[in-house]
């Protein structure tokens, strides 16, 4: 069987699973039902157009999942399969979904990103064709593609205090100028071709906040589908250096003790989880 007759094969499959989960995108929105879910049905339960193209994921709790991405918004209020439907912007349903569905509804839309992006080969220009779930090959030259994913480093940056006393200990948060609210985070900056993930610590901080930092140590990572990216965090504490911010990236920061935190970050967010780390080591 070749390429084309298998992904049409595997879209018959999809449009006749039952329970099917269905992640449908408009933009950077998601279609929810009322009770805060992701739609699961028989069928898609909004009309799709011949080139709205289905892409089957991983299951979830037992249940096939699958993902498209269609043209116009879907009315708040639209009734389809017995499903009242409306639309949220994917940051927005971490706070509907359960961290199961938040996750898969990352995954689909890294997915659909990257089928966008990857119409034609890089290499000879010629149209790409799905060659699995997860590849592409390109008619002509035969080059194979998969999704790719952009690691960053983010850090909590610990200083002690002259006094020795945990409650004066503090951490460095700066304010991004593409930050939309008023709050402060951590240092942050993508990885580059050639580095470590400890290479691109240090580098970061020192072009962002010029100090120097020891004893860095890894504590999470997380899925960050804004696009595609991978976001590994640390804990380091500081070593020398007094702070001159980049100004390109940043537009203030400081040092931090526990009792006068400026606004931290959402709940979703990886800064965030460090930052409760280091408060539950009070």
């Amino acid at each position: 069987m070749n390429s084309r007759a298998k992904s049409l094969h595997s879209k018959l499959i999809i449009l006749n699973s039952p329970h099917m989960l269905w992640f449908i995108f408009c933009k950077e929105e998601v279609v929810l039902t009322e009770t805060g879910h992701i739609p699961c049905s028989d069928k898609c339960p909004v009309d799709l157009l011949p080139w709205n193209t289905i892409h089957q994921l991983p299951d979830l709790d037992g249940e096939p999942c699958s993902t498209v991405r269609i043209d116009s918004p879907v009315t708040p209020g639209t009734v389809s399969e017995g499903m009242t439907l409306h639309q949220v912007g994917l940051r927005a349903s971490y706070f509907e979904l359960s961290p199961e569905e938040y996750k898969m509804a990352g995954k689909a839309q890294e997915i659909l990103y990257w089928d966008a992006n990857t119409q034609f080969c890089g290499v000879c220009g010629g149209p790409m064709e799905k060659d699995s779930d997860i590849s592409k090959k390109c008619t002509c030259c035969g080059k194979q593609i998969w999704p790719s994913v952009a690691p960053a480093i983010i850090v909590l940056i610990r200083r002690q205090a002259p006094s020795g006393r945990k409650e004066d200990e503090e951490i460095l948060m700066v304010r991004a100028r593409n930050f939309r609210g008023d709050y402060y985070g951590l240092v942050a900056g993508f990885l580059e071709t050639g580095e470590s993930l400890e290479d691109c610590l240090h580098r970061e901080v020192m072009e962002e906040t010029g100090i120097r930092i020891k004893n860095a140590v890894y504590k999470a990572s997380q899925p960050w589908p804004y696009p595609s990216g991978l976001m590994v965090g640390y804990f380091a504490e500081y070593e020398s250096g007094e702070i001159h911010l980049q100004k390109s990236e940043l537009s203030s920061g400081g040092w931090f003790r526990r009792d006068n935190l400026p606004e931290i970050p959402g709940k979703m967010s990886l800064a965030r989880q460090l930052i409760d780390m280091w408060l539950a080591e009070e």
